[in-house]
C-alpha cells in the first residue's frame, strides 16, 4: 500500500510541476490562454503575478520529491504529510476564492494521496 501511496504522492507532484511550466512559461500562450480562458490582455497584465504561483507551485513538488528520497521513514511520513496538507490548502483556498473546479483538481488528488499515505502507516 505504500507504494500506491507514493504513486500517488508522484502524480501529484507531476501535476504541481505542469502547473509550474503552464503559470511560468505558458501563461501568455494559446496553450495557457486556453486553458484559463483569459484574453491576451488579461493574461499579460497578470503574468508576473502568474510566474509567482509558478514558483510556489515549484516548492510543492521540491517537498513532495523530498519526501519520496527521505532515507528515514519517519522523517519521510512528516515531510509527505506536511506538503500534501499544503496542496489541500492551497486547493480549498482557490476553490473557495477563484474557480470552483480548483477542488477537484488540485485538492482532492492531494487528498486522496494523503488518504492513502495514512493508510499504508
Amino acid at each position: 500500500m505504500n507504494l500506491v501511496a507514493d504513486i500517488l504522492i508522484g502524480a501529484v507532484a507531476f501535476q504541481h510541476l505542469l502547473f509550474l511550466v503552464l503559470e511560468m512559461f505558458l501563461w501568455t500562450k494559446p496553450v495557457g490562454l486556453k486553458i484559463f480562458r483569459m484574453s491576451p490582455k488579461d493574461a499579460e497584465t497578470s503574468a508576473v503575478l502568474a510566474k509567482n504561483q509558478g514558483l510556489y507551485n515549484g516548492f510543492l513538488v521540491a517537498g513532495l520529491v523530498w519526501g519520496l528520497l527521505a532515507a528515514d521513514p519517519a522523517q519521510a511520513f512528516s515531510i509527505k504529510v506536511f506538503f500534501l496538507a499544503c496542496v489541500i490548502a492551497a486547493g480549498l483556498f482557490g476553490g473557495l476564492t477563484a474557480h470552483l473546479s480548483i477542488l477537484l483538481v488540485q485538492a482532492l488528488p492531494a487528498a486522496v494521496a494523503l488518504a492513502a499515505l495514512w493508510w499504508a502507516r
